[in-house]
């Protein structure tokens, strides 16, 4: 069974950083298409940041560019988001994803939870 369980979120003032962790299970790291999410209320849910199935790269929306890192552990089975520089409009919840599709849609994707990150200003 696929599994995704998000956790670090929080609140944290602006300029500062938090780490985003999403434990996976039911499958390896590289088999998927890894994503992070995020929505706040009344907007569509935005791609943050990408790693691609088969080690093929990652992806970085034009707004976390040069703030976000997204990377996974050496066993695979973890995918961080280093979120440093952090501003108000970061606000939001968070979402890890799983697509084990070669399109980068996410569209039969499994999803986590969610967890919220507040940056106060």
């Amino acid at each position: 069974e696929v599994q995704l369980v998000e956790s670090g979120g929080g609140l944290v003032q602006a300029g500062g950083s938090l780490t985003l962790s999403c434990a996976v299970s039911g499958f390896t790291v590289p088999d998927y298409n890894i994503g992070w999410f995020r929505q706040v209320p009344g907007k569509e849910r935005e791609g943050v940041a990408y790693i691609l199935k088969d080690n093929d790269g990652t992806y970085y929306a034009d707004s976390v560019k040069g703030r976000f890192t997204i990377s996974s552990d050496n066993a695979k089975t973890t995918v961080t988001l280093q979120m440093n520089t952090l501003k108000p409009v970061d606000t939001a919840v968070y979402y890890c994803a799983a697509d084990p599709s070669n399109s980068v849609t996410f569209a039969r994707a499994y999803w986590g939870q969610g967890i919220q990150v507040t940056v106060s200003s």
